[in-house]
């Protein structure tokens, strides 16, 4: 029944909003929207509850496969997801006292967000490979709404932009199912079953190796698009600058790791059919070059929201880079920044969506004095940045540590140092735009005041969250990190190195 509430309430919610905007109810939509969050974090719950129980559920006819690999990424979409949901409800109505929307576009905005939930549910949750790549597609078409939800020329402009590039980029991804398919169909004795990754996967060394090396480049390439890898990632900034703030958060937070699952799933595949060499020196490639070109961009930009945008392509690089490092310690460190950095960057859109809300500009120049017009804002929106930036205690600090040791196991040094200058530019970027926004005497004009008592209580949170993970990682989250890289490895018992080990930390095992 959860698994049903978990996959269809989405998509209910979403349909009731609409209703909700034919009949310009706002209340009915507020109320669908607060019922579907509490669904959806419960059945989250009750869902990763029963996969730590069962290590795996399938549903659906097999067409539904959650693994502890899934269970993680299910838990990022309806936990952040819920989180950035709450925060959008004092958010959006601030936008609709001040006129920048209509009860219309606001119930909108509610139901085009749950159908963005709904289908990266389903992108994550699907054993079917068509399928899933159905539904990454349909998370493009529902979050194109909400990037273009003001109807500025600037922010329409942003919509299509992500709806042309993506929809092309997902399209290679396509090529690379149907190859998977194809290869999967001359492999088992029911080609029937060749949509299913589960059945793919345990026939995974039969298949064509020359069909999968073609496959994995149009998998990198195409669903690499949406993780916003460079140089497919030019989309992103835009997008994500142009979207109300919660919207970005879920965005940036969400939407890319879904789409990084997937590569990740057919990574696993690959690495049967044709060894890790080849799959792994991609996303080695795809990841550096996305950490480092992002860099030097993060030190250029002066609109927060931009700037943080090129914190994601940043981040999702770093995360390819530790996937591409391969054993159990880069596993573990992809997964565990994918967590860190989902939190760290829903936080900080969270955190800019007050201060654009209070000073109505995104401009690092313009905003000044957050200590003294926001205090508890500025105090959450420094915690976030230096997270971000990857400085302890912070979780982003123990899976920063963790890609390099992973690099230094891999007796590549020289990438370990490349790393970390990339590193060090992008935390130069964030502090940069700290010491400007946060500290100084206040703009003229501006009020003093936080937003709302919910939107700092949501974004506390988040740094709690993130703080959390850099001092303990508990047992329920080790689970599901070791199982998930024994899935990715194809190895049944993982142990990580004490080396991951920080003076102040504990692994819960």
């Amino acid at each position: 029944m959860w698994i049903n509430i978990l996959l269809l309430m989405p998509f209910v919610v979403g349909i009731g909003c609409f209703i909700a905007a034919r009949l310009q109810n706002l209340q009915l939509c507020k109320s669908l929207h607060i019922t579907g969050l509490g669904l959806m974090t419960f059945a989250t719950f009750v869902v990763i509850n029963q996969v730590l129980d069962e290590k795996v559920v399938i549903a659906w006819s097999n067409w539904v496969y959650i693994d502890s690999l899934s269970a993680i990424f299910v838990g990022l979409v309806g936990i952040v997801g819920t989180l950035a949901g709450v925060y959008s409800i004092s958010y959006m109505e601030t936008e609709l006292k001040e006129g920048h929307l209509d009860v219309r576009s606001y119930s909108f905005y509610h139901g085009f967000l749950h159908l963005f939930f709904g289908s990266m549910m389903l992108a994550v949750t699907t054993n079917n490979i068509i399928f899933m790549w159905v539904a990454i597609e349909a998370t493009t078409l529902a979050s194109a709404f909400l990037v273009g939800l003001y109807g500025k020329r600037t922010s329409l402009e942003a919509a299509w932009k992500y709806i042309i590039i993506c929809s092309v980029g997902v399209a290679f991804g396509l090529y690379g199912t149907v190859l998977t398919f194809s290869s999967a169909n001359a492999v088992l004795a029911d080609p029937s079953q060749a949509i299913f990754w589960s059945v793919i996967n345990g026939q995974a060394e039969g298949l064509n190796s020359n069909l999968m090396y073609l496959a994995f480049a149009f998998i990198v390439i195409g669903f690499g698009t949406k993780c916003g890898l460079f140089p497919m990632h030019t989309w992103l900034p835009d997008a994500h600058s142009e979207a109300p703030s919660p919207a970005s958060a879920v965005l940036s937070a969400v939407l890319l790791n879904c789409a990084m699952l997937i590569v990740v799933r057919y990574f696993i595949l690959t690495t049967k059919a044709v060894g890790f060499d080849y799959p792994q020196m991609l996303l080695l490639v795809f990841g550096l070059l996305s950490t480092g070109i992002a860099s030097f961009f993060i030190i250029m930009q002066h609109d927060i929201k931009r700037k943080l945008a090129y914190h994601s392509i940043e981040n999702m690089g770093l995360i390819s880079f530790a996937f591409g490092l391969g054993g159990p310690i880069g596993m573990f460190a992809g997964l565990l920044h994918t967590i860190t950095h989902s939190l760290a960057k829903a936080l900080l859109f969270c955190a800019s969506g007050n201060i654009l809300l209070k000073y109505h500009s995104r401009d690092v120049s313009y905003v000044r004095g957050l200590w003294k017009t926001m205090p508890f804002t500025a105090v959450l929106f420094a915690g976030g940045a230096l997270a971000l930036g990857g400085v302890p205690p912070f979780g982003m600090f123990v899976s920063e540590f963790a890609i390099i040791v992973a690099a230094i196991s891999a007796d590549k040094p020289w990438l370990a140092i490349l790393c970390l200058i990339f590193l060090t530019i992008a935390l130069a970027g964030l502090t940069t735009m700290l010491l400007k926004t946060v500290l100084g005497e206040p703009t003229e004009g501006v009020e003093t005041g936080e937003i709302s008592k919910s939107s700092v209580l949501v974004i506390a949170i988040y740094l709690v969250l993130l703080l959390s993970l850099g001092l303990y990682i508990s047992e329920p989250i080790m689970q599901l990190l070791q199982n998930s890289v024994g899935i990715i490895l194809g190895q049944d018992n993982v142990s990580f190195s004490d080396m991951l080990l920080l003076p102040w930390q504990s692994l819960g095992q």
